[in-house]
């Protein structure tokens, strides 16, 4: 590992760990029932909070996997997982709030995400 793949990590965390605190000051100060705005941006947020988190996290397994061998493209990979984590989370959350979550629609997203991310993960 070299020291701007450690310095990437220590840098996604750390704008996860900012989104963390903003999904924080969020959800203790906002009622999302009372303003239906606070739902979307905490919604938002939450996705933008996990996603950030998950980024380094997939990058470091297919680090692990790779004998700890890094190859041109984990990052790029790692960041488009981590955008789908965050698009899913944030999907979730608002038909939550909604009211609108079922179980055929959430196996609908994530069946779609996991075809969309395997045709462009296909090593050529």
């Amino acid at each position: 590992m070299e020291a701007r793949d450690r310095l990437t990590n220590i840098g996604v965390f750390g704008l996860a760990a900012i989104a963390w605190l903003l999904v924080g000051l969020v959800v203790t100060t906002r009622d999302p029932r009372l303003d239906p705005g606070a739902a979307i941006v905490g919604a938002l947020l939450i996705g933008v909070a996990i996603g950030t988190t998950s980024i380094p996290l997939f990058w470091l397994a297919v680090f692990g996997r790779h004998r700890r061998i890094a190859y041109r493209g984990d990052w790029l990979r790692a960041v488009r997982r981590g955008g789908w984590v965050m698009v899913v989370v944030a999907v979730f959350v608002g038909l939550r709030l909604q009211g609108a979550f079922q179980l055929p629609i959430a196996l609908f997203i994530v069946t779609m995400v996991l075809i969309a991310e395997s045709t462009l993960s296909v090593e050529r």
